[in-house]
């Protein structure tokens, strides 16, 4: 299943390992940080929108900053799980 993440991105559900709201990621945790730059440094960090960034997507091969919340896109995810069945 497809999740919209805003803008014009759409992801599978298949390929998303994680969902972190960016709004609790303190600079003081230098591992995010860090992780993120370094991402960012090799272009694997994509930014959906032009939104203030309140979620980031990690997937099998890259990065998405939404401007959506993460409660936003996991009641997404749920809701296309339950119409499935």
């Amino acid at each position: 299943m497809y999740i919209h993440i805003g803008g014009e991105y759409s992801l599978s559900d298949k390929y998303i390992i994680a969902i972190i709201d960016l709004n609790h990621v303190q600079p003081h945790q230098t591992d995010m940080t860090k992780f993120m730059s370094e991402q960012e440094k090799m272009g694997l960090i994509e930014y959906v929108s032009t939104d203030i960034p309140q979620s980031l997507i990690i997937t099998l091969d890259r990065l998405y900053v939404s401007g959506l919340s993460t409660h936003t896109l996991m009641k997404r995810m749920d809701n296309k799980r339950n119409s499935v069945f």
